[in-house]
């Protein structure tokens, strides 16, 4: 299988530590996150992705608001200027490092802007990762 995520979701990844919106967003999106983890490639696509589902009963899902699409928009670029090549699809973790590297860095942050765990995905870029669960063997 392949582990379908919308732009921004693509930089979420890489510093979700087991918070968000809801317990089942949560327990949705760790489950992603062990699917990466065991090697599923990741195809990067406009709109609805793996990450969204839990959010999409709400009355007004904020996955489907004009705003997040900027953020994709963005966060595309970014990833595009980092990775030296449009963002379709990627294959292995050393790509995931590199974008790490430059989460840090705040080269991809743009994508980031206005999101409410932009304190709390810096946080965690600053200490290295270290809660971040991508990557984690166990």
């Amino acid at each position: 299988m392949t582990v379908r995520l919308r732009p921004h979701h693509l930089l979420c990844m890489l510093t979700f530590s087991g918070e968000g919106y809801t317990p089942a967003f949560v327990d949705n999106f760790a489950g992603v996150i062990r699917r990466l983890n065991d090697g599923e490639p990741i195809e990067v696509v406009d709109g609805i992705d793996d990450i969204c589902p839990p959010l999409l009963s709400e009355a007004f899902p904020h996955c489907h608001e004009y705003g997040v699409t900027l953020r994709d928009r963005d966060a595309r670029e970014d990833l595009a200027a980092v990775l030296g090549q449009p963002v379709q699809t990627l294959r292995d973790l050393p790509d995931l490092a590199a974008l790490r590297r430059a989460f840090a860095a705040g080269d991809t942050r743009r994508g980031c802007q206005g999101c409410e765990w932009f304190g709390l995905c810096s946080d965690i870029a600053v200490t290295g990762f270290r809660t971040a669960h991508l990557g984690r063997t166990s």
